[in-house]
């Protein structure tokens, strides 16, 4: 039987166990990611050399400015003003609310308000009132941390207004990889690979127990029997996908599901016949090192053999598997390996991963009150997304955890996303 990975209190901010963090340490976290987003915006005014920020309107990419205004606003909407915060979890989905520190905070940032055309409106502040914004709402927030209660419920908000805006500056290291834009986000190097383990059969917890923060889908303590199972140390890498592109692994029918056929048949109207992000894609030959050439924060650079592929759609993790003879890991078979066997070499956190099957909602499963009905709802409609686990070179450490677990839909590409299998 698994156990809880927060068991012990945080003495670091960059603890995956802040999620029971108190009024101190929460402070102090509160503060590094504000810090971290103003940073993020740095980048962005000086790898654009505006203070506008324009983007293109692409697949998974916002304003930044805006995003960066949502972050404050949520901050503000759940904790400066809302009366009901002290409830933690039981807080009703429409607390009483006070009124926002700029009268247009929810005309400009809250996402139902608007619609998906809210972001992209003309009135939207500019960076410097933004900044203002996100100062403001922090000094707020810090002062109605002092007197919270020093519970869980207490502390909800303010550990979920922290969690929100790490996933939000994830977002943003993302786009700018989507935008092509230099900021300074460098790979780890690549540690050498190891053969595939074999883990003992257990019967496996999943979820999390009700003590400190956590996302509704991490919730809800459920057990699952696992027979032993053969899986991957590390996720696929560049050289073993190379070998399945080599192979016309993206001209053969058979190797993909009707609904994976019918997502590359709309990519390659566009010319796609790679991952995301990749220009040129071969095996290795005659010593050369192989043929991958990847876009990467504007520049375009020979991706490492051993590096874990990225940017890759379920669509094309399931397509290798096909091909490889060998399936996606299961959620929770990761999971196992995860906590079992990093001794002997099992290796995570460098890519946010994609493992087979679609969640459906145990017994009692209850979304979230402050994320019903809001289109950057991190529990999409159960049924309709693959599940994430892992992390990846944009994630904080204080979210790298074994048990995080995300949602996206099959075709999405732009994060890190790469996979690892297990023997059929």
């Amino acid at each position: 039987m698994s156990t809880s990975s927060f068991t012990d209190l945080p003495d670091s901010i960059d603890s995956p166990s802040m999620r029971r963090a108190g009024r101190e340490l929460l402070s102090l976290a509160l503060i590094d990611a504000r810090n971290h987003t103003l940073h993020l915006l740095s980048l962005y005014e000086q790898a654009m050399g505006t203070a506008t920020l324009p983007v293109e309107r692409l697949d998974g990419v916002l304003p930044p400015i805006w995003l960066a205004g949502h972050v404050a606003w949520f901050a503000e909407w759940w904790i400066g003003r809302n009366t009901q915060r002290a409830f933690g979890l039981e807080c009703p989905s429409r607390p009483t609310r006070l009124a926002a520190i700029d009268p247009q905070a929810d005309e400009w940032w809250n996402p139902q308000q608007r619609g998906a055309e809210g972001p992209w409106s003309s009135d939207i502040p500019d960076l410097g009132q933004t900044k203002a914004y996100l100062l403001e709402t922090l000094e707020s927030t810090l002062e109605l941390l002092e007197r919270a209660a020093e519970t869980d419920a207490g502390l909800y908000f303010y550990r979920l207004a922290l969690f929100h805006e790490d996933m939000r500056g994830e977002q943003l290291v993302v786009m700018a990889q989507t935008l092509g834009l230099p900021i300074g986000v460098e790979l780890a190097p690549a540690p050498p690979q190891r053969e595939p383990l074999l883990v003992p059969g257990a019967r496996w917890e999943l979820g999390l127990p009700a003590q400190g923060f956590s996302f509704a889908q991490e919730q809800g303590l459920h057990e699952a029997e696992v027979p032993e199972f053969e899986i991957d140390a590390q996720p696929v890498t560049w050289s073993q996908y190379a070998e399945f592109v080599d192979d016309g692994g993206y001209d053969r029918n058979e190797l993909w599901s009707p609904e994976g056929w019918d997502w590359l048949a709309r990519h390659a109207e566009e010319g796609r016949r790679g991952p995301r992000h990749v220009e040129q894609i071969g095996v290795e030959r005659h010593g050369t090192g192989g043929q991958v050439l990847q876009h990467r924060f504007g520049r375009t650079v020979r991706a490492a053999g051993h590096q874990s592929a990225v940017h890759l759609s379920w669509w094309e993790a399931d397509a290798w598997a096909r091909w490889s003879g060998r399936r996606i890991a299961t959620e929770v078979e990761w999971e196992i390996a995860a906590e079992t066997a990093s001794r002997r070499g099992f290796r995570w956190a460098d890519v946010h991963e994609w493992t087979a099957g679609t969640l459906r909602p145990w017994p009692g499963f209850r979304a979230d009150p402050w994320s019903e009905g809001t289109p950057f709802d991190p529990v999409p409609a159960f049924g309709q997304a693959r599940v994430l686990r892992g992390a990846s070179l944009a994630t904080r450490a204080r979210l790298r955890s074994t048990r995080a677990r995300g949602f996206a839909l099959p075709g999405r590409d732009e994060g890190f996303y790469g996979f690892r299998t297990c023997a059929l």
